[in-house]
């Protein structure tokens, strides 16, 4: 238990220092130009890019949940008991917190940033949203993008005969949730992601921040839910 949470810590910290990383440098920095498309593709890739390496990683220790929705599902879906949950959530939350914490120092170090300018790869409605949408409708975002993600991993890990392009279907989906999402919310999808650059930054992203704990976690159960009225039974394993 031990190994799978230091492997939960560490792999959520390279999520958010990557992921976030990317994020800052071309909608904080703007080393993307004027382009805010080249923006989202360039952090959607970064993210899912990321998140594939980690599956290939550290998914034979842990299962490479490093998000707490993932962890949501897998819980409901019963894969995992409620103690292993619990120690996967904290190993993640710190994990995050960790993360932005590493990358706040590293860009702290050029005089370019500054924190209530430059940010840190923050979610966020309203004024915080590209497309200024609602709370209402920054929860349903992220209900129905976390619900997808979840959905797909808990599908692809269903039997040890998916193993090999679980990776590269996880990485991809995270790819296409962040296309769609960044002008919308920025993407959490994961609790632990949007809290350590939260806790950071301060002010409306840390008031905000508990949309993108709770909407994530709901979706979470959401795909638990579908994937067990559909895969009602464990499937056998492959001889």
């Amino acid at each position: 238990m031990a190994r799978k949470c230091a492997a939960e810590l560490i792999g959520t910290a390279f999520l958010v220092f990557f992921g976030v990383g990317v994020a800052t440098l071309c909608f904080g920095f703007g080393v993307t130009g004027s382009s805010f498309a080249a923006g989202v593709v360039a952090t959607s890739l970064s993210f899912g890019l990321v998140l594939m390496a980690l599956a290939y990683g550290i998914g034979p220790i842990s299962g490479c949940h490093v998000n707490p929705a993932v962890t949501v599902g897998a819980l409901v879906a019963g894969r995992i008991s409620v103690a292993e949950a619990v120690g996967y959530w904290i190993a993640q939350f710190v994990g995050g917190i960790v993360g932005a914490l590493v990358l706040w120092g590293l860009f702290s170090a050029s005089p370019l940033y500054h924190r209530a300018t430059t940010g840190l790869g923050t979610d966020g409605w309203g004024a915080a949203s590209h497309l200024h949408v609602s709370a209402g409708g920054a929860f349903l975002a992220e209900v129905v993008l976390t619900a997808l993600f979840v959905f797909v991993i808990l599908g692809v890990t269903r039997t040890a005969a998916t193993a090999t392009v679980a990776g590269l279907a996880i990485g991809l989906t995270l790819t296409l949730v962040h296309l769609f999402g960044i002008p919308v919310t920025g993407t959490s999808v994961n609790p632990a992601r949007s809290l350590g650059p939260a806790i950071v930054v301060g002010g409306t992203a840390l008031r905000q921040v508990w949309l993108f704990i709770v909407a994530p976690a709901v979706g979470g159960v959401l795909a638990a839910g579908l994937h067990l009225t559909l895969f009602p039974t464990k499937e056998p394993a492959p001889t």
